[in-house]
């Protein structure tokens, strides 16, 4: 049986008060996505859903636990190591997009795919093929300010998925766009992950997209934490 390609175990994350004293924001003791699958995870405000997915992705580094992806361990390590296992193997797909607004949409998924391009392929051609992929062909050298903001939200999901990563992390993809638009989102995230066999971690509050996934997962405010 191959390797998942995101394994967690005993995973936890503690915030100091202002007062004093610690209160845990995080503990996960099994969660495991397989290559291929799709994941929806819910769950109320303050359950942890962002701060997980920065874990995963190495921005913050977890307390305690056990993070792997592709095998390789995210827990433990240097923020530079982090950063390279995170280069090499995650895209993600932030809520408020995360464009550099000097640069176009091509340099923006270029910038963000640099170190995982598809084999025997240069970067600038991965990123223009993602962004003919979400639609954006005649916008590639349009700015972010230049944009509509469902434009913006399919380059950043052509940058998440440029280069073919082993794990898509997608926080609240669907919130800034109207029914249609949150549709075609969605449905981009899903064939990506089918096609390329990548997982695909997908937080989300939008009841109506959670029921398109086969597997859902409620992430739980642990005891004790602030409400």
């Amino acid at each position: 049986m191959s390797e998942p390609a995101l394994h967690i175990r005993d995973l936890t994350k503690a915030y100091r008060e202002p007062e004093g004293g610690t209160f845990l924001a995080l503990d996960i003791p099994t969660l495991d996505v397989a290559h291929g699958e799709a994941l929806a995870l819910r769950g109320e405000s303050g359950s942890g859903k962002t701060t997980l997915l920065n874990i995963i992705a190495g921005i913050l580094p977890a307390d305690g636990g056990v993070i792997e992806v592709a095998g390789e361990r995210m827990t433990g390590r240097s923020e530079t190591a982090r950063d390279r296992v995170r280069a090499q193997h995650i895209g993600y797909l932030f809520q408020t997009f995360n464009l550099l607004p000097g640069l176009t949409a091509l340099e923006n998924v270029q910038l963000g795919m640099s170190f995982r391009p598809r084999k025997g392929e240069a970067p600038r051609k991965a990123a223009r093929e993602a962004l003919d992929r979400v639609g954006l062909s005649d916008r590639r050298m349009h700015k972010p300010a230049q944009l509509s903001v469902g434009q913006q939200q399919r380059v950043a999901i052509a940058r998440a998925l440029a280069g073919h990563p082993t794990l898509v992390l997608a926080d609240e993809p669907t919130s800034n766009l109207d029914a249609a638009r949150a549709i075609q989102c969605m449905d981009l995230l899903m064939e990506f992950a089918l096609e390329s066999q990548a997982a695909l971690l997908v937080v989300t509050h939008d009841e109506t997209q959670v029921a398109r996934f086969e597997r859902v997962e409620t992430l739980r405010t642990p005891e004790g934490s602030p409400a």
